[in-house]
């Protein structure tokens, strides 16, 4: 294990904030958001292959789960970014929960080095724990201070704030969003890719 993931990985043990706890209730509200692979405990039982439509016909498989409504991401202490977006080359705010925050809530294991983060229209895009920690990302719930729609970017954007990352900049603007899936649904965390 490289230095870099050993510090990401570490990050995410760290303790839960009062919100945390409460997003690890079960959700009163329709779920938004599916953690599963190395989480902890969980607060669903494993995937249901006709009740899970949309998971089954994306080949998504789980024997538990951890789950958050838009209450408890809501309940979550929440980081504004204002990347320039590549749809119309402006930027926005955008705000939410970091994604280290979310999987800390779902009791992310330490041998979680790798996030898949998959969209309702099938994208899966991977990344390393320490990617996610090192770009700040979050996940999403509202752009320019309104909730974001299905059907739009939303509900929930796994998103970063390119435009503060040489690196990224040096992109042109599509390709500095390929690793945030909007739509997103369901996060599975590896020990590899």
């Amino acid at each position: 294990m490289n230095k870099r993931d050993f510090l990401a990985a570490a990050s995410i043990g760290a303790a839960l904030t009062p919100a945390q706890a409460l997003a690890q209730a079960s959700p009163k509200g329709p779920t938004l958001l599916t953690v599963t692979g190395l989480i902890g405990a969980g607060n669903r039982g494993p995937q249901n292959p006709a009740l899970d439509q949309m998971m089954s016909k994306q080949k998504v498989s789980f024997d538990k789960a951890f789950v958050f409504d838009y209450a408890a991401l809501q309940a979550m202490p929440k980081t504004q970014i204002r990347p320039t977006v590549e749809y119309d080359g402006k930027p926005h705010s955008l705000s939410g929960p970091l994604l280290t925050d979310v999987l800390r809530a779902a009791g992310a294991t330490s041998q979680a080095l790798h996030v898949f983060m998959r969209a309702i229209d099938g994208y899966v895009v991977p990344l390393s724990l320490a990617d996610a920690a090192k770009y700040r990302y979050i996940v999403a719930t509202e752009l320019d201070g309104k909730p974001m729609p299905l059907g739009g970017l939303g509900p929930l954007w796994a998103v970063y704030e390119a435009d503060r990352f040489p690196d990224m900049m040096a992109k042109p603007l599509p390709e500095r969003f390929t690793f945030c899936p909007w739509g997103l649904y369901h996060i599975e965390l590896r020990s590899s890719v």
